[in-house]
């Protein structure tokens, strides 16, 4: 938690300053109320019988320094909610811009549901424990040696009391502690699950209610909940143990105070005015341990969450650039790989891709077939660092991609994925994903080569149509046509383009290839198809088999030597004939 107080404060500084600072001037002003007090008893009753104007003199005192409290303790409160929010915010951001730099293995570390626990719960419970920080952990220590000292100074032998209790208020509290804190761990990992369930179902809502499974889903998400309940009460149940220890503690502590310091009232060892300010000082000695238990276990709670902000912070990209070339630029669209090979887990037994060896020159169209699970969209992730090569290695524009910034490298590879993705706002705002700079007239263009325009221009706000998240609103052919759009908007200087077709008809597929051709130029274009018929113009293309290069070929070559090809090839023409 300290850690994380010393690097993410640098903005809040004054506030996390004025904050404790305010707290001191209520501590003191809360200090003296209870000797004012025993002035009124002693000096104002007992010794003057009852004068009137010292009563009022020193209950003036009395209320000024309970609105000097008041005032002091509001202000301590407005400055650590201040500096606790920017405290969080300074921490979600840095979680945020870390999510940024990561490849693909380090999000795989980390699935969406945990990463929105620990951007909105373990914040909020990391925000609470900052604000206990700020003001009870300054606030309790200095009212607590403050009022210490006045006990012993009123009556030292009647302070001897706490000599005992005070210690065995601490091991309670630790023992309460120490049993608190893996439980609250268990339960934070414990909401992942609970957010991975909520999120699986939403997504997937449509597939739930075409399988009628909606029953089945909500006992599967009852039963996550119901832990989650279960766990949450194992952990609190320990915590509020805290609250019936210190009472006991509390109450074993004022009877005995009253039933000594009574006998020294009764003997003439302790006037009534210094036994009232004494009961007032216990009090605040006992509210403030009680305030510091409440800052510890709120502390103790937080610090699954502060360990679980630390994973990801800590987390290093597996794919680095810091010694890559600033000033090299991508020059043209060649690639080469060489003797390359690679595994999603270092410690995996089998490889996905093995001792590939390729030459593709710039301009080149290149198809990409294969089985499904041959490795073909493994390979062309390779090209971008979205993957590290675990061995071997992979040329683009006649330099190693290791030797180019990532930024310099993605930006000169334009990438559509088999999972389409859309972002909420219009349509033109999600083409200029590809080219922020783009004009109208280039998006319009990028859209007709990619055959969009027509369903686009249906809509009655055209390009200014607003997409749901996801792009809920818009077919799955209608997505993919959407992405190849923004793909060519970028203008890289390879194109990869994975299974990017297989949601439209032949027709169209047949002429959104036409269409590249015309607007590809001078790029290296990839094509991964499951269909011959994307791939069937292409000037080489690549059989993937079980992770190997198996062939290379023009169709023409390929249909007078590979089996398989040549078997693909005449189902699905027999497909489209029938």
């Amino acid at each position: 938690m300290f850690r994380l107080l010393r690097k993410y404060t640098q903005d809040g500084w004054w506030a996390a300053l004025l904050g404790p600072l305010f707290v001191i001037l209520e501590v003191v002003f809360d200090t003296y109320i209870p000797r004012a007090m025993s002035a009124i008893i002693d000096e104002g009753v007992t010794a003057r019988g009852g004068d009137l104007d010292y009563i009022v003199k020193m209950g003036l005192v009395m209320v000024l320094l309970a609105i000097g409290a008041a005032i002091t303790g509001a202000l301590s409160g407005l400055f650590a909610s201040i500096a606790s929010a920017r405290f969080v915010r300074n921490i979600r951001t840095a979680i945020y811009d870390r999510i940024q730099t990561f490849d693909f293995k380090n999000i795989e570390k980390f699935p969406v549901s945990t990463v929105v626990t620990r951007l909105t719960s373990d914040m909020r419970m990391l925000r609470m424990a900052y604000s206990s920080i700020v003001r009870m952990l300054v606030r309790t220590p200095i009212n607590l040696v403050i009022s210490t000292y006045m006990v012993f100074r009123i009556n030292a032998r009647l302070a001897r009391i706490f000599v005992v209790i005070i210690p065995l208020l601490g091991i309670g509290l630790y023992m309460i502690s120490h049993t608190a804190h893996p439980r609250f761990v268990r339960l934070m990992k414990k909401f992942d699950d609970l957010n991975a369930s909520l999120k699986e179902n939403i997504s997937a809502i449509r597939v739930v209610k075409t399988f009628v499974r909606e029953n089945y889903e909500k006992k599967k998400f009852q039963k996550v909940s119901d832990e989650v309940t279960g766990m949450q009460r194992s952990a609190e149940k320990v915590v509020n143990l805290s609250q019936p220890y210190f009472e006991l503690i509390m109450y074993i502590c004022m009877i005995l105070v009253a039933w000594l310091g009574g006998n020294y009232i009764i003997r003439g060892e302790m006037s009534v005015g210094d036994f009232m300010s004494y009961i007032a000082y216990v009090r605040s000695i006992l509210f403030s341990l009680l305030g510091l238990s409440m800052a510890l276990m709120q502390i103790v709670m937080s610090e699954a969450a502060v360990d679980r902000a630390n994973e990801i912070l800590d987390e290093r990209p597996v794919i680095d650039d810091s010694s890559a070339d600033a000033n090299l630029k991508v020059e043209d669209g060649s690639i080469r790989f060489e003797n390359v090979s690679f595994k999603y887990a270092e410690d995996a037994e089998e490889y996905a891709l093995s001792n590939v060896n390729l030459e593709i020159k710039s301009g080149e169209v290149i198809g990409i077939l294969g089985a499904t699970g041959s490795s073909k969209s493994t390979l062309v992730q390779l090209i971008p660092r979205l993957y590290e090569a675990t061995e071997g290695n992979i040329y683009v524009s006649g330099h190693n991609i290791k030797d180019y910034k990532l930024r310099t490298l993605r930006d000169a590879v334009s990438m559509v994925l088999q999972k389409n993705v859309l972002f909420s706002g219009t349509i033109e705002e999600n083409m200029r994903w590809g080219n922020p700079d783009a004009t109208h007239e280039e998006v319009v263009q990028a859209c007709k080569y990619a055959q969009a325009d027509d369903f686009i221009t249906s809509f009655p706000d055209g390009y200014n149509t607003e997409l749901g998240q996801g792009g809920v609103n818009v077919s799955g052919g209608q997505k993919q046509r959407l992405c190849i759009a923004r793909a060519l908007l970028k203008n890289p200087k390879i194109i990869i383009l994975d299974d990017s077709t297989s949601a439209v008809d032949t027709d169209t597929d047949h002429r959104i290839q036409l269409a590249l051709k015309e607007a590809l130029g001078d790029m290296t274009t990839l094509i991964i198809a499951q269909r011959v018929a994307s791939v069937k113009e292409a000037d080489r293309i690549i059989i993937m088999n079980d992770g190997r290069v198996e062939d290379i070929g023009t169709h023409e070559e390929l249909m007078q030597r590979n089996a398989v090809y040549q078997d693909l090839y005449q189902t699905q023409s027999e497909g489209v004939a029938e």
